[in-house]
Order: C-alpha cells, then sequence, then structure tokens
C-alpha cells in the first residue's frame, strides 16, 4: 500500500481537477430514499484532488439524502446490504472508497435488503 499526500492548496497556485458530471442510479429500494428518483445526472464541482467514492458518499449525503441518512450510509461508506458499481464494475474489485471516478462514470447502488 502506499499512501498520497494531501497538501492544501490555495487558490491559483496549483490546478484543480475539472467538475465531472456523474449518473447515479438507485436500485432495488435504494431509491426510496432519493424521493423515488431512480436515476440522477450529477455534476460535482472542481476540487483540489480527483473524486473519489468516499467523497462522493459524502456529497450524496449532504446535498440528496434528505430522509434517513443511516439507512444509506453507515460511518463513512455504504451500509451493508447496499452493492456498488462502477460502470457495471463490482466497487470491491475497484478499491472501494479509494475508487477514483471520472466524468461521465456511471454510479449504481442496489439495495439487496428487502423487507423491515
Amino acid at each position: 500500500h502506499f499512501r498520497v499526500q494531501h497538501h492544501n492548496f490555495r487558490a491559483g497556485g496549483s490546478k484543480m481537477a475539472a467538475p465531472i458530471g456523474v449518473h447515479l442510479e438507485f436500485r432495488g429500494g435504494a431509491e426510496l430514499l432519493f424521493n423515488g428518483t431512480k436515476e440522477q445526472h450529477v455534476t460535482l464541482p472542481s476540487q483540489p484532488t480527483p473524486w473519489d467514492i468516499r467523497q462522493l458518499l459524502v456529497w450524496i449525503k449532504t446535498n440528496l439524502l434528505k430522509d434517513r441518512p443511516e439507512l444509506f450510509i453507515q460511518g463513512d461508506t455504504v451500509r451493508p446490504g447496499i452493492l456498488v458499481l462502477v460502470n457495471d464494475a463490482d466497487w470491491e474489485l475497484l478499491g472501494q472508497l479509494d475508487c477514483t471516478l471520472g466524468d461521465r462514470d456511471n454510479v449504481v447502488f442496489i439495495s439487496t435488503l428487502h423487507g423491515g
């Protein structure tokens, strides 16, 4: 494993990662946490480092999750029972929270928890 050093950049002093457009899908009941919205195209703002799933989850929690975020987020990750696919690949093969996102990526969240 290697660690990426994070530096605090001053405005104008460094290149920012450009904003990226990401297509989000919520399936298997996960959409119920997002007012029934199954698909959403979002633009993630520019920032000093490339977007990853960890940051995307924080963004989703802040901007999209209105009710009961604990049904989707647990700690800094998705709660057990929610599958995450990035461009149709299992995020577990892509580094999970550290999976880097690019423009026009497709991220699907599928809830395998039913009933309750």
